[in-house]
């Protein structure tokens, strides 16, 4: 009798902890990351080619993607996928995404969310915080290769501080620029004008 206890309380303690835990998948020939989003009414190419590490918890949607290193891929516009990518799936929609960033006219917005018009219109849709962005369903159709890098390495700007003063002092900030931090704040604060230029 007591060995039948120790049984059942074993596999109540294992339906337990299984329920729990989300289940972790990898890449394999009847389960991916790809074939996932797929299966949510979702094109592939959300995500950059050769993730093999990811979880996701079936009762929730919510999932999460390791890639090897942080990486930039090319569409109609520039993505950054960071080391870790997670968000909740739901069919034609990821609510609630991090670690993915998109560029729009030199500065990277974080990707919030996306959805697709079910049915489909043909159209993908980015929500990245006050901006609603909308390209072609067909540029994400395959997963793109990702390059190594930060979003902040493909944008190279000098910074020049303009000065009103009657000397008309220009302060750049520029890697071989010897003046100190101490006063190029200086002369902003005495100009309190600051302009960037490419």
């Amino acid at each position: 009798m007591g060995g039948s206890n120790l049984a059942i309380a074993i596999t109540i303690i294992a339906f337990i902890t299984f329920s729990y835990y989300p289940i972790p998948c990898s890449s394999s020939p009847s389960s991916s990351i790809y074939e996932v989003l797929g299966s949510h009414g979702l094109p592939t190419g959300l995500l950059p080619k050769g993730i093999t590490n990811f979880t996701i918890d079936p009762s929730t949607g919510h999932f999460e993607v390791r890639l090897p290193e942080a990486c930039n891929a090319k569409y109609e516009t520039d993505f950054h996928y960071d080391f870790n990518v997670s968000g909740t799936l739901r069919y034609g929609e990821i609510g609630q995404l991090s670690g993915v960033s998109a560029q729009d006219l030199f500065l990277w917005f974080p990707v919030k969310g996306v959805r697709v018009d079910v049915p489909s219109s043909g159209l993908i849709y980015f929500d990245v915080g006050v901006l609603r962005k909308q390209f072609s369903l067909s540029f994400f159709e395959t997963p793109r290769d990702c390059t190594p890098g930060h979003p902040v390495s493909s944008v190279d700007l000098d910074l020049v501080f303009f000065a009103d003063d009657a000397r008309n002092r220009i302060v750049q900030n520029q890697p071989d620029n010897e003046l100190g931090q101490e006063s190029v704040s200086r002369a902003v604060s005495e100009s309190g004008t600051v302009k960037a230029e490419r």
